[in-house]
């Protein structure tokens, strides 16, 4: 290094020059320094080693099945935390036979004590010696505990989610707690501006009426008080066995997360018994379209110095494709070129001012206050939809623009349009797949569903692979079913359900007209 220094104190610019670099150049500091190549190897300095990827077989997700069926999945990635946790096929879908909102229960009663922690504090002290953090979510189809922590501590965080997964105590005073905070959340979710929670459950609730993914996620105030130990172990008994179970793992090596799960998860009896399992829910989910309305006075839904207004919700879906269909990919297409969003949303062409929704709808309609596109997707069926919202007196004109929106996507699909939600699709994709706990979900949801998974570059080649023709064949045989709708607020104003529903079977996606004598 001193010899380069010294070469370059004494000028020599021979070389230099060849690249076709300036001798000099004058900066404000008044000193004149030489421009120094980016290009052309300094004299005198070693060659620079630079870090090579290594094979792709390397950041591959490994699995492997233990004797008792629990599955273990692992993917390579570089740094000092890992994220681990168990994923099981258990959800609201499973619980057609017991009493509804159990998933919601476990979801609250998620790392409390257990046979080896008294409390939630002493399983929060454990972790913190790692660095570490929990959480559990439960979904429709996938019940999910994970940990991130320091991957030092794998073997005391594998021992931890095996005690708070098979041998939790469930005792009267956390299962009085969580009645008390899942009462709560309801009161919450009924209060907030926002209803797209709400809204979700009631168009899964139309879609799949009294069955599967139709079923609510949420606890119904009536069962609180119903829901006890006996029959969280009922269900806990049939649902949580190792057959339904991946241990998925971010960070580690694959033989490390196999040893601790032959540790902890193999051959450990569950505080309910390991008894024979029956009434397994097996079904397949049915696709009923249909219609749910909630007529609510929205109008102080958010009070203060700049209230939101009052506003009626409508969402409407048509059933898709599962996750395991090859059709899967064109939808998630579709999806992303149809994008829209709040009136309001912050941003630019990024956050999707190109898409369908924004072009054709709010930037046409000032009235509209949202119009946004989403598509639900589990391993039997599928739901996209699209959430609208605008002033009650506006709610037909709206609804109609909606319809609309849904013939047109069976319409010509523009090179451009397509190629750009096509590399939106891949940037969301890769920018989510960056993040440690992300990947984890992946891995775990895909292994849980497939006993594989799909890397992203594999995804990435499938959605480039997406035509236009791809994307009409998909809706024309989307617009054949029944649509399923979701109404929320001052409802005077909405159109019939056969009104819509011959909308969508129409060419222009327009309401029949209605003649009234008197006005």
């Amino acid at each position: 290094m001193a010899v380069a220094m010294a070469w370059l104190r004494r000028g020599a610019w021979g070389p230099a020059r060849r690249c076709g670099l300036a001798a000099g150049r004058s900066y404000s500091g008044g000193g004149a320094y030489p421009s120094v190549s980016l290009s052309c190897p300094l004299p005198g300095v070693p060659k620079a080693v630079f870090a090579a990827a290594e094979g792709r077989e390397r950041f591959e997700t490994r699995v492997t099945v233990l004797e008792n069926g629990l599955r273990v999945a692992s993917q390579q990635k570089f740094g000092q935390f890992c994220t681990v946790g168990l994923l099981i096929n258990s959800g609201s879908r499973h619980e057609a036979k017991y009493l509804s909102g159990i998933s919601h229960f476990l979801e609250k009663l998620a790392f409390s004590s257990t046979a080896q922690f008294g409390s939630k504090d002493e399983i929060l002290l454990t972790l913190e010696k790692h660095g570490g953090i929990c959480d559990c979510q439960a979904s429709r189809d996938t019940i999910m505990y994970a940990v991130s922590a320091d991957a030092r501590g794998l073997d005391t965080v594998v021992n931890l989610l095996a005690d708070v997964v098979l041998q939790p105590r469930l005792s009267d005073e956390e299962i009085e707690m969580t009645r008390t905070a899942i009462r709560f959340e309801l009161e919450d979710l009924n209060m907030r501006p926002d209803p797209e929670p709400v809204l979700t459950e009631m168009i899964h609730a139309a879609a799949y009426r009294d069955n599967t993914v139709g079923l609510n996620r949420y606890c119904p105030a009536e069962n609180t008080a119903k829901i006890d130990r006996e029959v969280l172990h009922s269900y806990l008994r049939n649902y949580y066995t190792p057959d339904r179970m991946v241990l998925a793992g971010v960070g580690i090596e694959h033989e490390q997360l196999v040893e601790c799960a032959k540790k902890y998860l193999l051959g450990v009896e569950p505080v309910w018994g390991s008894g024979q399992t029956k009434d397994v829910d097996r079904s397949v989910a049915q696709y009923t379209g249909g219609i749910v309305k909630v007529e609510k006075d929205m109008s102080d839904v958010s009070l203060g110095p700049t209230p939101i207004p009052e506003l009626t919700h409508i969402m409407i879906g048509l059933e898709s494709c599962s996750f395991l269909e090859e059709d899967f990919i064109p939808f998630a297409v579709l999806n992303m070129m149809m994008g829209g969003g709040g009136s309001f949303s912050a941003g630019g062409p990024g956050k999707g001012m190109f898409t369908r929704l924004y072009l054709n709808v709010l930037n046409r309609h000032h009235w509209m206050y949202n119009a946004t596109s989403y598509h639900h997707s589990y391993e039997d069926t599928g739901l996209l939809c699209i959430h609208a919202s605008a002033d009650p007196k506006q709610v037909r004109e709206m609804v109609e623009i909606i319809t609309r929106e849904f013939i047109l996507m069976a319409g010509a699909v523009g090179e451009v349009e397509l190629e750009r939600a096509k590399t939106q699709l891949k940037s969301m994709l890769m920018m989510n797949l960056e993040s440690r706990p992300v990947i984890f979900e992946d891995v775990g949801r895909q292994v849980l569903a497939t006993n594989t998974r799909k890397l992203p570059h594999e995804l990435c080649a499938l959605i480039s692979q997406v035509k236009s023709t791809d994307i009409k064949r998909v809706v024309t045989k989307m617009l054949h079913k029944k649509p399923a709708v979701a109404a929320l607020g001052d409802l005077t104003d909405l159109p019939t359900y056969e009104h819509i529903q011959a909308a969508l079977s129409s060419k222009d996606g327009r309401l029949p007209r209605m003649y009234r004598l008197f006005r």
